[in-house]
């Protein structure tokens, strides 16, 4: 004898768990069914000489590294990370007559009262100082120098909807090392006109004729877009202590290639690099004032417009990394919030340096604008640099402006450079 009350709550429960249990049921059947037709989460396959090798952002380091060891011997070391962190006070800058090296002593970078990480310094690609900089040895590339010839080849893969391109070797490259009297070229290769797709091989050490015989293969491009795209080839040579030198370029129409009846082998002549054809990266506008009698800088990243199209839809998902420098010492980093889908983003957040005033002629303020990826590595959409390091009358100006004009918060626009 059961009360109705009592089994109708019990027919509801066994209702309700019933409904739960086939729902749960029906969504990982789904989910499975999906996993077995949905596209890999990378944009591409990377092929070192028949050796499968992913993005570094989705695999295992120490793999990629083993494998690098194996078949690519030579390839340069990574340095070790270590931060600092040096006490205003204890470090004398905070009264620099008292330094212990004397009062006409010069700051060293060791003393900066700000955290430095040793691990995220700059790049050899990524060199801080511009390329007027640095002095061009006699065996730069012009234009009555032969710069050599690049065999790759191009092939199409139907069944994945995947563009298969093989980077085989190059010969003739000039010499950029006049110490060894070779180069250590290597390749980075962009799909155009979007450049959703960038890729490099490995460095190759100390070598006029390399061979590379890496293969990345491209999915999700459409065979009918294949006429649309181009293939662009920078070549250049790895510099442990500078910028790397751009040796030259090879631009590839797809429209006259035809891979539908298997792979295609083609050879071009590699030529000096058209900085003409870079495409606009954008603007940024950002605000800086110092306070002299705190020796703080104060930076606001206000916003940004006419960025590129970085992603399929045709958007972009932008941030702003702002990193300061003591002359090529990175000695502060920050960055924004990720502004989701926009060419136009907003973002009017600040960010405050303590950096004192007789450090201000050897300071340099990187902003750089990333485009971020939820499955692969961020992509840098341009660069403004502000300082000491400026390669721009504006950012001179500007800058200028900001350390003649103590409490004053100075705002401009500038255009974004190619990274």
């Amino acid at each position: 004898d059961v009360s109705p009350v009592v089994a109708g709550l019990i027919g509801a429960t066994v209702l309700v768990v019933s409904v739960s249990v086939t729902v749960f049921v029906w969504t990982c059947c789904h989910q499975q069914a999906e996993k077995k037709h949905k596209t890999p989460p990378y944009k591409f396959i990377h092929m070192l000489k028949g050796i499968s090798i992913y993005p570094e952002t989705l695999s295992n380091k120490k793999k990629i590294n083993r494998i690098r060891r194996d078949k690519a011997a030579g390839a340069p070391k990574e340095t070790g990370r270590g931060n600092l962190l040096v006490d205003a006070a204890g470090s004398g800058l905070s009264h620099p007559e008292k330094a212990p090296d004397g009062p006409s002593a010069a700051p060293r970078v060791d003393q900066l009262p700000i955290k430095i990480d040793y691990g995220d310094e700059l790049s050899p690609d990524q060199s801080l100082t511009p390329g007027g900089s640095k002095t061009s040895s006699p065996s730069s590339p012009g234009d009555d120098v032969m710069l050599g010839e690049l065999t790759f080849s191009v092939d199409y893969n139907f069944p994945k909807k995947a563009l298969v391109v093989t980077i085989q070797e190059a010969h003739g490259l000039p010499v950029m090392d006049e110490h060894t009297q070779s180069s250590d070229p290597y390749i980075k290769m962009t799909i155009l006109p979007d450049k959703r797709h960038r890729v490099k091989t490995r460095v190759l050490r100390k070598t006029l004729d390399p061979v590379f015989d890496e293969t990345f293969t491209f999915y999700g491009i459409p065979y009918s877009q294949l006429q649309d795209l181009v293939l662009h080839f920078l070549v250049l040579s790895f510099d442990r202590f500078s910028r790397d030198d751009v040796i030259g370029e090879v631009m590839v129409p797809l429209a006259g290639v035809d891979p539908s009846t298997g792979k295609v082998q083609l050879s071009r002549e590699i030529l000096k690099r058209n900085i003409q054809k870079c495409v606009s990266r954008g603007e940024l506008q950002v605000s800086l004032s110092y306070q002299p009698v705190a020796q703080r800088m104060t930076v606001v990243v206000l916003k940004a417009r006419h960025l590129p199209k970085m992603d399929i839809t045709g958007l972009s998902d932008p941030y702003v990394k702002v990193n300061v420098y003591y002359g090529r010492k990175r000695i502060a980093k920050k960055k924004t919030h990720v502004k989701k889908c926009t060419l136009n983003p907003v973002f009017n957040e600040s960010f405050i340096y303590d950096i004192p005033g007789d450090l201000l002629p050897d300071i340099s303020i990187e902003f750089l604008v990333i485009d971020f990826d939820r499955t692969t590595k961020n992509e840098v959409v341009g660069r403004l640099i502000l300082g000491a390091h400026s390669v721009t009358a504006a950012g001179v100006d500007h800058w200028r402006e900001v350390c003649e004009s103590p409490r004053k918060a100075v705002a401009k626009w500038h255009s974004l450079s190619e990274y």
